[in-house]
């Protein structure tokens, strides 16, 4: 879990953090800066303190800039993929085997050379580790000489170019069990000091092959929320995340940026019933509301997306429909209108569910319209998000109690009971895992509700399997609505999807982050800082 400093550590470490951040005036504005060149900056909520360390092996990097590791390839800030280690690369006609070439002139921070051995060891090495990176399709990865390393797949996969864009690599003679507590890469940014808890300091790397970085150390402060922005408006830090409550806060010296993300916000509607299965650790199964499609097409087409994004999120998000809008795997069919509450309550109203007592909610066969919807405690948005939903349900006539509760009791209540979930990858492995009937697997967040739709799964399997990105976006598209069926609310609708939501960030007016990558779930804000500087006024 992401550790919150306390109040008196919080003081000492601002205060020391005073050299590297520049002085403030008593309106909070920073004045002159000490070092130009060093910059310091509060993440939490997105991008915070990795619990296992700075390892690519257990999945630090993934989806982000490493920083202190270099990945063969990363996207840039129209998604497109770019070669960084890698000089091109090939895929044999049966989609199985990927030979890569790579740069030759790579040194690690210890100044021993990048080989293909290195990325060979560090593929195999992931595949063997129980670390978040998936890569179960990888048979074997090989060096073929010192320059090019060959995967081979057990079998076609369109979405392999994701784990080359998101594995670090690192160096096989100095990975250890404690590599992760002080990593050697390859990348822009050398290891300094972590204290755990509290901070960790990069400093640029004189070696780096690719362009230099602006600013030659960069500390990166763990604190959230109003923690974070005090922090700025004492002038100590650089940047930080805010949350949306903040949007229209002023601090003189300060600019507020807002990032488009794909991280989509959705909540879960069970499609099984109640039948009184328990799960093996004994939690209940399905949902005997949810589980009717017309409460699940009802949500969708009566609440109205564009007030959830005016209110709750202050503008900064869109509406969304599908859980990937933004992808190039969105399928345009799936999309509908919504905010009609007359629609919804006709929907209802035909498939049996009338309000006989007068309460205002609707019934069926003795079962009340209502249910329990849970959120993360801890995330504000993810809390006012839901409130505004279940305030706009009560206008269908259905009526949803809003519950924050820990990460622990959602993961063993979300097989029965609907909760608010963020996703967003620019790897569509991310819709397999969501909705595909053998992805279940709750202690990995994946299919939490257990959805099954022989047909999506169908147009699931076939678009992992293709032998190309290219081939596999129709059949991702089919998988969302193929005409008769699919995981959209034209067909069984287990998901509610709300709206993509912006992270905000305020930082010094003389802050140039120039054009970032695109921000999947979790944030990517380093993404492009090799961009970053700061401008004369």
């Amino acid at each position: 879990m992401k550790k919150q400093l306390s109040f008196p550590l919080l003081i000492i470490l601002l205060l020391g953090l005073v050299a590297v951040s520049g002085c403030a005036d008593s309106a909070g504005k920073t004045g002159v800066h000490m070092a130009s060149d060093e910059l310091v900056a509060a993440v939490g909520t997105h991008g915070g303190e990795p619990e296992s360390g700075f390892d690519p092996i257990t999945g630090w990097g993934y989806n982000h800039e490493p920083l202190v590791q270099s990945t063969l390839f990363k996207r840039d800030s129209n998604a497109a993929v770019v070669n960084d280690l890698a000089t091109d690369h090939t895929i044999s006609e049966d989609g199985l085997v990927w030979t890569v070439n790579i740069r030759d002139d790579v040194k690690f921070h210890d100044g021993v050379a990048l080989t293909a051995g290195d990325v060979a060891f560090t593929f195999n090495k992931a595949a063997m580790s129980a670390g978040r990176v998936d890569l179960t399709m990888l048979e074997k990865a090989t060096a073929i000489d010192d320059d090019t390393v060959e995967f081979i797949l057990r079998n076609p996969q369109s979405t392999f170019i994701n784990k080359l864009i998101g594995v670090g690599i690192v160096p096989e003679h100095a990975y250890t069990s404690s590599y992760g507590q002080n990593p050697v890469g390859s990348g822009p940014y050398m290891f300094k000091q972590w204290n755990k808890g509290q901070q960790v300091i990069f400093e640029a790397n004189p070696d780096y092959y690719g362009q230099q970085p602006y600013f030659k150390k960069l500390t990166i402060v763990y604190m959230e929320g109003d923690t974070a922005f005090a922090a700025v408006k004492a002038g100590q830090v650089d940047l930080a995340e805010i949350p949306h409550t903040y949007a229209n806060q002023v601090v003189n010296g300060r600019k507020i940026v807002s990032l488009e993300t794909i991280e989509a916000c959705g909540i879960t509607l069970p499609t099984e019933p109640n039948t009184g299965e328990k799960t093996a650790d004994g939690y209940p199964v399905g949902n005997t509301v949810t589980s009717d499609i017309a409460i699940r097409k009802a949500l969708n087409i009566g609440i109205d997306r564009q007030s959830l994004v005016k209110g709750p999120l202050n503008g900064h998000g869109a509406v969304e429909f599908t859980g990937v809008d933004k992808l190039p795997w969105v399928n345009k069919e799936a999309i509908f209108e919504d905010g009609n509450i007359e629609e919804a309550r006709r929907i209802l109203q035909d498939a049996g569910w009338v309000d006989t007592d007068g309460d205002g909610i609707l019934e069926k066969n003795g079962v009340k319209a209502e249910f329990t919807l849970l959120y993360a405690s801890s995330a504000q948005d993810r809390q006012a998000l839901a409130v505004a939903v279940s305030e706009q349900a009560k206008k269908m006539g259905i009526n949803i109690k809003v519950e924050g509760a820990s990460w622990d009791k959602i993961q063993n209540m979300a097989i029965s009971t609907p909760v608010v979930f963020k996703y967003g990858d620019i790897d569509p492995t991310d819709v397999y895992l969501r909705y595909h009937s053998e992805s279940y697997d709750p202690s990995n967040w994946n299919n939490m509700i257990r959805y099954s739709n022989p047909v999506v799964d169908a147009h699931l399997k076939t678009a992992i399997t293709s032998p190309d990105e290219e081939t596999a976006i129709e059949y991702w598209q089919l998988a969302a609505w193929d005409g008769e069926t699919g995981y959209s609310e034209k067909g069984d609708a287990p998901w509610l999807w709300m709206a993509s939501i912006n992270y905000l960030y305020i930082m010094d007016e003389d802050l140039d982050i120039g054009t970032p990558v695109i921000q999947p779930h979790g944030g990517n804000i380093f993404g492009n800082i090799l961009e970053w500087k700061r401008i004369e006024n």
